[in-house]
Parts: C-alpha cells; sequence; structure tokens
C-alpha cells in the first residue's frame, strides 16, 4: 500500500471518527438521536470517509500539491496578510457563494447553479443537526403554545407555534426541495436543448445527479402532501422510498460528479498562487516572495 493510500485512509478514518465523536457528544450520549434515522446517519458516515479520502488522495497530487501549499505559502507571507485576506475573501463570495464566474458565462447557467447549490445548502443546514442529534425542539409543559429550541442538548430559545418563524423553519426543507427542483429543470432543459452540452454529456455524469437531485427533493414534498392533505395516506412507503434516495445519494457522493463542490474551495489556494505568480511578472511582488528553487516552474509543468 503507498504511502499516500495509507495517508488519504487515516485521513478519512479521522475525519469519519470524529464526526461519529460530535454525533455522540452533541446528541447527549445519543439521548436525543433518533435510531429511526440510523441509517441516514450511516450514509453520511460513509460519505464523510470517501470524501476525504479523495479529497486527500486529490490533494497529494503533484500539481494540486504544489498550488496548494504554495497558495498557501503565499497567503500567510509576511507584509501581505491584508491584501491576501481580501482576495481570499473575495473569492469566497464570487466563486463560491454567489458562483459570478459561471454567471459571466452564462446566466441561466448561473442561475441553475445558484438554485441547486443554496437549495441542497440549506437542506443540509436543517437536516444534518436534526438527524445527528444536534437539535430538537419540545413544548413548554406550561404553555404548550411555546416550542423550546435545544442545541447540543441546551436549551437556547423558545419561539411561538403558530409565529411566522415556526413557520418558515418547520417547512424549510419544503422552500430548500422547491428551489433545488428548480435548479434540476433548468439544468435539464440546458441537457436536452444545448447541442455542444449534448455532444459531450455522460449520463453517469451529467444525468444521474440530476436524477437523484430531483428525486430525493419530489419524494421529500410527497412526505410533506402525506401528511398535511392525505391523512398519512401512504407515508410508511413514501418514507422508505425517500430514505432509499437520500442514502444512494450519499453513498454515490464520493464517487460522482458532486465531488467538484468539495473540490472549489480548495482552489482558492491556486488562486493566490495564480495572483502571485502574475504580480510577480508584473514586478508588483517582493522577489523573495516567490524566489524559491522553481516553484513557479512547478505550477506550470
Amino acid at each position: 500500500m503507498s504511502r499516500e493510500v495509507v495517508k488519504a485512509t487515516s485521513w478519512g478514518m479521522g475525519t469519519t471518527l470524529i464526526l461519529g465523536l460530535l454525533i455522540f457528544v452533541g446528541s447527549r450520549n445519543l439521548a436525543h438521536f433518533d435510531a429511526a434515522l440510523v441509517a441516514y446517519t450511516t450514509a453520511v458516515l460513509f460519505a464523510t470517509f470517501g470524501l476525504t479520502y479523495r479529497y486527500a488522495m486529490w490533494l497529494q497530487r503533484p500539481p494540486t500539491a504544489v498550488y496548494w501549499r504554495r497558495g498557501w505559502q503565499t497567503f500567510f507571507k509576511g507584509g501581505h496578510r491584508s491584501r491576501n485576506l481580501r482576495a481570499w475573501v473575495n473569492h469566497v463570495f464570487n466563486d463560491i457563494l454567489i458562483n459570478r464566474f459561471i454567471l459571466a458565462r452564462d446566466r441561466v447557467r448561473g442561475v441553475t447553479h445558484l438554485l441547486i447549490m443554496w437549495g441542497c445548502i440549506i437542506a443540509i443546514a436543517i437536516t444534518f443537526p436534526l438527524v445527528f442529534g444536534w437539535l430538537h425542539f419540545e413544548s413548554i409543559p406550561d404553555d404548550l403554545s411555546l416550542y423550546q429550541a435545544y442545541v447540543f442538548g441546551f436549551p437556547t430559545f423558545t419561539f411561538p407555534v403558530d409565529s411566522v418563524f415556526a413557520f418558515f423553519a418547520f417547512h424549510g426543507l419544503v422552500w430548500s426541495s422547491f428551489i433545488v427542483i428548480a435548479g434540476v429543470m433548468l439544468a435539464m432543459r440546458r441537457r436536452m436543448r444545448d447541442e455542444g452540452a449534448a455532444a459531450l454529456q455522460l449520463f453517469v455524469e451529467d444525468f444521474l445527479p440530476l436524477f437523484l437531485l430531483f428525486a430525493v427533493s419530489l419524494t421529500g414534498l410527497m412526505l410533506t402532501a402525506s401528511y398535511t392533505w392525505m391523512r398519512g395516506y401512504a407515508y410508511d412507503f413514501i418514507a422508505i422510498l425517500h430514505a432509499i434516495t437520500v442514502i444512494v445519494t450519499f453513498l454515490w457522493l464520493p464517487f460522482g460528479k458532486f465531488f467538484h463542490i468539495f473540490q472549489r474551495p480548495a482552489q482558492l489556494a491556486g488562486h493566490l498562487s495564480r495572483g502571485a505568480i502574475l504580480r510577480a511578472r508584473q514586478g508588483k511582488l517582493d522577489e523573495e516572495q516567490v524566489r524559491e528553487p522553481g516553484w513557479i516552474t512547478q505550477l506550470h509543468s
């Protein structure tokens, strides 16, 4: 077994173990962990190991490793930290949070990415704390019109059951499902009508991710429709179907196209490296900041 595989495996196991401990501690020794959700949690732990393993292997590839190492060395170099911090914040906001580089290419394509990305972020921000037992709600015995929110087992805040906050909080997954479905529809439209995209697309890389996102979102909405308007009709079947779609999505996550989501933050180091090269060529960077044996050559080799 190569050194790279051992290192990646260690990182994967360590990250998965840390998450498992956080679930155990954050749910107060599993007191607030719902045993019915153990399959979801297992799928998330598997995805955590797979993503960390692949991420570590990717960072050890020679070109990626050089960009990663030199990028952060540039970032922490004395005399340029404030400028580098501003550049880093700018890249985070423009390249990750609002996908400006995609919007610049095609506005519809950029909106598609934003809908899918933020729909998934909202869903994850709601689902993970609930599944892991980090967040739960209880009625207040003395006033059943109020809910008490508990974070990691500690009481935090109360809110009325019929408040606007409660409505949006308890239906957050509904809103996120609609957002994701809208993004998936736009993506499918492009896949079916754009001849350039159609010539290069593959089922596993381009259609399967969209099918999985659509299936997870649709079955989630079906659950809401079942207990809201259909008196729980077929709820058990829909719940199992939804669980299958979610678990399959998490199990597939480390191996498919969604991995690029996790690559994007690491590419910020590449931006810093390329910025340092550009400023060096323009004479705007101290010579000592780039005078390390052959690193500019390494970046372009």
